[in-house]
């Protein structure tokens, strides 16, 4: 059985309540599918049908019953840790310092608005982190938290939520040859210069971020290596190398004139993640990483 879904658990305390999937649905603000959807997920972790559904009726099965019986005052009970919780992270004032790497998106921004919301007197300070360094600032406690490019594999870190799966893009010269194309195959990468970056990261870090043999195994060319993004887009412009790049990163510098981003087919997606103390964490960074989990949650309905 995988780990339970909150969402899953509050579709059948509100369908047990409405016996109506349409009214379920209108009171858990999505549609009456996406009730049925969750529904049948929790049927399948538990094994055994929750809910009879006719062309007439909507009603309990006797393990419904009992389940029902069960959940509704654990369920409670957490809404109400969940609460006392709230209360306590409203009260929090002091900075919340956040790290990144690339861009503050739009799925971003939205999480700290709920973070602002959450925690009014708590402001929020960003700073950017250098490519050369993804870690370092949360461990020096430069930042309380840092949204990074994964792999993270790092002991003394905890990893929060995973997101931004996107394809990768590679950014080129407009000079070079491949700055025409509408996209490229990954073993097209072992014709260009990839930017590296300085060896102060973790070297499984770097290899994810610039890789030194392609998929079928044909060797990539090394080219300079950087400590920031600017370092690696100006010396893309000046047509010393390509760069691997996420998409929103490509989105938000794809008005220069000197730089082609042109996407990759048959890499690994980038992904984003939260990271943040193992030992002794600001209060507010897990609140951050919640606020981060909740907007994932959302976008996904």
């Amino acid at each position: 059985m995988g780990s339970l879904e909150i969402r899953e658990l509050e579709a059948f305390l509100v369908l047990a309540e409405e016996l109506h999937f349409g009214r379920a649905g209108e009171r858990l603000y999505v549609s009456q599918s996406r009730v049925s959807q969750l529904l049948r997920s929790l049927e399948g972790r538990i094994g055994a049908p929750l809910v009879e559904r006719t062309s007439r009726r909507v009603g309990l099965t006797p393990l419904g019953e009992s389940f029902l019986a069960s959940l509704r005052p654990a369920y409670e009970a957490l809404q109400a840790t969940v609460d006392e919780a709230r209360t306590a992270a409203r009260s929090f004032d002091g900075v919340l310092r956040i790290g990144f790497q690339g861009t503050v998106d739009d799925y971003l921004a939205r999480a700290i608005a709920l973070f602002e919301d959450r925690c009014p007197k708590c402001a929020i300070e960003v700073a950017e982190i250098a490519l050369s360094d993804p870690f370092g600032p949360v461990r020096r406690k430069e930042v309380d938290c840092a949204v990074v490019l994964l792999p993270v594999e790092e002991e003394d870190l905890v990893l929060g939520p995973v997101f931004s799966r996107q394809p990768q893009t590679l950014a080129v010269s407009t000079r070079h040859p491949l700055a025409r194309r509408a996209s490229v195959s990954a073993e097209d990468l072992a014709g260009c210069r990839l930017i590296g970056i300085q060896d102060s990261a973790p070297e499984y870090w770097r290899r994810a971020q610039a890789p030194r043999e392609t998929p079928g195994g044909l060797p990539i060319p090394v080219g300079p290596l950087v400590n920031t993004l600017q370092e690696g887009l100006s010396l893309t412009a000046a047509d010393r190398g390509a760069m691997l790049l996420c998409r929103s990163t490509a989105d938000y510098h794809g008005s220069r004139s000197s730089i082609a981003f042109v996407p990759v087919e048959g890499l690994p997606d980038s992904l984003l993640g939260v990271v943040f103390r193992r030992v002794n964490p600001a209060p507010q960074a897990r609140i951050f990483a919640q606020a981060v989990d909740e907007t994932l949650a959302r976008g996904a309905e």
